[in-house]
């Protein structure tokens, strides 16, 4: 197993709440002298869907869970037939449902980031300098990365932007 004692102690913390210091590429480009060929693909083509590389067989187990549970909960909320996920977890389950229930969907997509840094913590454990903590930090970028799309003021232009064009078809089918 690689060390990363330099990289790993370099790097800042990063928090649900905060900030992304510094974009994913230029993560990249940080680990690009500190890990291996194989590694570093690995965390070029990392997404929160990934499936292979250390810590990340244990993330798929909880991730999937997750969106299963969302899924249901959402389908649930709507009124919709849905088949129980096969596989739940009492914790993820009232996360789930505190986000569905969520009247702020901005509110609600930051608790599940701080629902998922707070797995990513667990599943890490005590690994400071190695793999596991390599990647459990480019997937709390990730983390970062999804909760940056999120943006008020572009959410509430884009809303005009939808209400005004809808406005615009009925007024149009008026006038038909």
């Amino acid at each position: 197993m690689a060390s990363y004692y330099y990289l790993l102690s370099s790097l800042p913390m990063l928090k649900a709440d905060g900030e992304m210091p510094f974009g994913y590429n230029d993560f990249l480009e940080m680990c690009r002298s500190a890990v291996s060929d194989a590694k570093y693909a690995v965390l070029k083509n990392l997404t929160l869907s990934s499936k292979e590389g250390p810590l990340i067989t244990e993330w798929t187990k909880f991730y999937t869970v997750l969106k299963q549970e969302l899924t249901y909960q959402r389908n649930q909320r709507l009124g919709r037939q849905a088949q129980i996920p096969s596989q739940r977890d009492a914790t993820v389950s009232k996360a789930a449902i505190a986000a569905v229930n969520s009247q702020n969907p901005l509110d609600a997509e930051k608790a599940l980031i701080a629902f998922e840094f707070e797995k990513l913590d667990e599943i890490i454990g005590t690994h400071y300098f190695d793999d596991y903590a390599l990647m459990g930090y480019a997937l709390k970028l990730k983390l970062l990365e999804r909760k940056n799309i999120f943006n008020q003021k572009n959410g509430k232009i884009e809303l005009e932007r939808i209400v005004n064009g809808l406005q615009q078809q009925i007024i149009s089918t008026e006038q038909e």
